[in-house]
């Protein structure tokens, strides 16, 4: 069924389709509920050498547990043993406990350490630690001379997830009453203003209804619920204002000689398209995030589908209904300030008249203009080409979680603790001993390297059949230094094949958190020139379609990339070269590197997001064009009606998107601040600079390979008394 179809249906049964829609929100909203969200489990992380470390020691049973720890100092009170025992004896009785380690004391004596291993698998432990943290309070309440406090994985998941539950309201209150304002200011009513959000909240809703669902398929890694508000605000309100102006603008062409469902029809023939073909481009370029077969990419990509479904599906049904309604009271308004004698209403044209201004550079001298432009562009990517990637952890977290500032003291305090290495060996024939002598002898070279931590003790673990043996070895540096990853390299280079790797027949593998991240990082740079690739090839088709030009598939390609560049190199400058903290005051620790995920999710959105202006921009002006418009004027008038409309659906992301960068996680921070930048450059400089200048430039060679006249037809709308309205279809 096309667009203009169901914009039919749903302007001749208004109330039908605003009912149908509500339904459908509380319907997918409840099933959601009541479904629940899967959370992705440890083995939905295993990627390289360390996840099949991992699969290993789990089908073995010897898997990593969860570890608390709590740490018990002086306060008032210098004897910590009776606390130590109240400690160990709570922590006993909960069934959530596997076993407590005995008390350990740190080099000055000062701090007393007990680990306390969980039952289940790493991940799950954060739904079960509360019991822990409660009997942790007893025992301080109990010793209130003693500083005890509780750490490790669990605790800090768990502040981690609450401190993004915290975040994501935050951003709803910064995006919210801004994206509000704007609206008013862009439409001068409220009632038009509070469209375009209620659109977006509802479909923001229905998202995450759906994504809760689509869960039990594609598991949530916990970012779902932060890409569908930041994308759905974005795109909800961008596609219904799209379609508002356009539909205000057909109302103030007819003047009055088509009906409020006439109306509706024609800017479904026109906007309504091209928001369909938008939100198709920004579906195909996510859906490319599938390839990097990362758990947390997928979790971003079914975000990003999900709500830009919802939101696309809401500006072609139930938009038009609405706008039915609102142009119905439109009429009557208009019809009691004639009974009173009063001139209509005229629209304001003094911003078209500024944006005019603004293409004159483009259109007096678009070459040059198209060169200064591109090259100021180049000069903001060039620092993306020193762009350092680093998977970001807890030691880029931020240190407000409670958790992590008593990890920062544990850590102090034992620094054996700071990072671990599991080295797993399977056996296929039992050789339980000979691999034990081998494991021995690794670890003794490894106490022998001052990479690694001498008073640690090299445990060796043996499943209950003896065929897979895993020995852990501790290293004193922080899990992102460069002594963590070198304390990896020697293990896995050196260590390893001259003493496991000796025995013919073995499977060895080293995991652990700085395993875990090298082969996150490796796997992303792997997977980076695949998905890139596919997203050029889809993006140049796509507009190559839509248009039915290989130029403008070029044109489109190339001035995205350019877009995405020059945000990548604003993005080092502010968070690698410390630019953000200097000016905002960020943690260094979130501003020393830039998280390797960041870059492959900001290209697919950026391809995605910057398509929305390429459709409704090129379309204006290929419908000017087509309607037998020069190629310059086309252009200036294309660009100069659709301005307004473009500078506003920009201000509204950027809003939401600048919103992210003040939340506390590192990666939220980085892609908030990316997206802004790259909305803002797109909109005011590649589409009134150097997309003016090159269509200008380029003249007929627009639509090669042929010629525009071959292209469009129009669509005739009958009109009282016997008038026919032609309108361009856009794409």
């Amino acid at each position: 069924m096309s667009v203009v179809r169901v914009a039919a249906w749903s302007a001749a049964h208004p109330w039908r389709a605003i009912i149908g829609w509500l339904v459908f929100v509380v319907l997918c909203l409840g099933a959601g509920i009541a479904a629940g969200t899967r959370n992705a489990g440890t083995e939905d992380y295993w990627i390289g050498e360390a996840g099949r470390a991992e699969e290993i020691a789990t089908s073995a049973g010897l898997e990593r547990r969860p570890v608390e720890y709590v740490l018990i100092r002086p306060g008032r009170e210098t004897s910590t043993q009776a606390a130590a025992r109240d400690v160990t004896a709570r922590m006993k009785r909960l069934p959530e406990v596997e076993n407590v380690g005995p008390p350990a004391r740190s080099a000055d004596g000062t701090t007393l350490l007990i680990a306390v291993t969980m039952k289940g698998p790493e991940l799950d432990a954060r739904q079960h630690v509360d019991p822990l943290l409660a009997q942790t309070a007893e025992v301080q309440r109990d010793h209130p001379g003693l500083v005890v406090e509780q750490t490790g994985s669990a605790s800090i998941s768990k502040g981690v997830n609450q401190q993004r539950g915290e975040d994501l309201a935050l951003s709803e209150a910064i995006s919210f009453p801004v994206t509000l304002v704007t609206l008013l200011v862009v439409f001068g009513s409220v009632l038009m203003a509070a469209v375009p959000l209620l659109l977006a909240l509802s479909s923001i809703a229905a998202a995450m209804g759906l994504s809760m669902l689509v869960s039990h398929l594609l598991p949530d890694a916990g970012v779902g619920n932060n890409v569908i508000l930041l994308i759905g605000m974005a795109v909800g309100v961008d596609y219904t204002l799209f379609y508002l102006k356009r539909e205000r603008e057909e109302r103030a062409r007819a003047g009055g000689r088509l009906s409020p469902r006439a109306v509706v029809e024609l800017a479904a023939a026109t906007s309504g398209r091209a928001v369909v073909v938008s939100g198709l481009a920004v579906l195909v370029s996510t859906a490319t995030l599938y390839l990097a077969a990362d758990v947390v990419f997928s979790s971003l990509a079914t975000g990003t589908v999900l709500v830009v479904l919802v939101a696309m599906a809401s500006s072609v049904t139930v938009l038009p209904a609405l706008l039915v309604r609102i142009g119905q009271r439109a009429e009557r308004r208009a019809e009691r300030r004639a009974l009173r004698g009063l001139p209509p209403r005229r629209g304001r044209e003094r911003g078209e008249r500024l944006w005019r201004t603004l293409l004159r550079p483009a259109e007096r001298h678009p070459v040059l203009t198209l060169v200064v432009a591109v090259l100021v562009m180049i000069v903001l990517a060039l620092p993306a080409l020193g762009m350092e990637l680093r998977v970001l952890n807890r030691d880029s977290h931020s240190r407000e979680i409670p958790a992590l500032r008593i990890h920062d003291r544990m850590t102090t305090a034992f620094p054996e603790l700071r990072t671990l290495h599991q080295v797993v060996v399977r056996d296929g024939q039992g050789r339980t001993e000979e691999v034990g002598q081998a494991l021995r002898e690794l670890g003794r070279r490894a106490h022998a390297d001052p990479l690694f931590a001498r008073n640690a003790p090299a445990d060796i673990r043996v499943s209950a059949d003896g065929r897979v043996s895993v020995l852990e070895l501790a290293v004193p540096y922080r899990l992102s230094s460069p002594e963590a990853e070198r304390s990896l390299d020697r293990i896995r280079d050196d260590y390893l094949p001259a003493t496991v790797g000796a025995i013919e027949g073995v499977e060895a593998a080293v995991t652990g958190d700085a395993a875990r991240n090298v082969d996150d990082l490796d796997h992303v740079n792997g997977k980076l020139p695949l998905v890139a690739g596919l997203l050029l090839l889809v993006t140049l088709v796509m507009t190559m379609i839509v248009f039915r030009s290989v130029t403008l598939g070029l044109l489109g390609v190339l001035l995205n990339s350019l877009s995405a560049a020059a945000s990548f190199g604003l993005v080092v400058v502010f968070f690698q070269y410390g630019l953000a903290t200097t000016l905002f005051g960020f943690d260094p620790s979130a501003t020393s590197a830039i998280g390797s995920r960041v870059p492959l999710f900001l290209l697919v959105i950026l391809f995605g997001l910057s398509m929305d202006y390429q459709v409704f921009v090129v379309s204006r002006i290929r419908e000017r064009a087509a309607a037998g418009v020069p190629t310059r004027q086309a252009v200036l008038d294309g660009i100069a009606g659709s301005a307004g409309v473009v500078t506003s659906a920009a201000i509204v992301m950027v809003t939401v998107f600048a919103g992210f960068v003040f939340l506390h996680l590192a990666e939220m921070k980085q892609i908030g601040f990316s997206l802004a930048v790259a909305v803002l450059l797109d909109a005011f400089v590649i589409r009134t600079t150097i997309l003016p200048a090159a269509m200008i430039a380029l003249g007929r060679w627009n639509w090669w390979p042929a010629p525009l006249s071959r292209q469009v037809h129009g669509v005739r709308h009958a009109a009282p008394g016997g008038h026919a309205l032609t309108t361009v279809r856009e794409p």
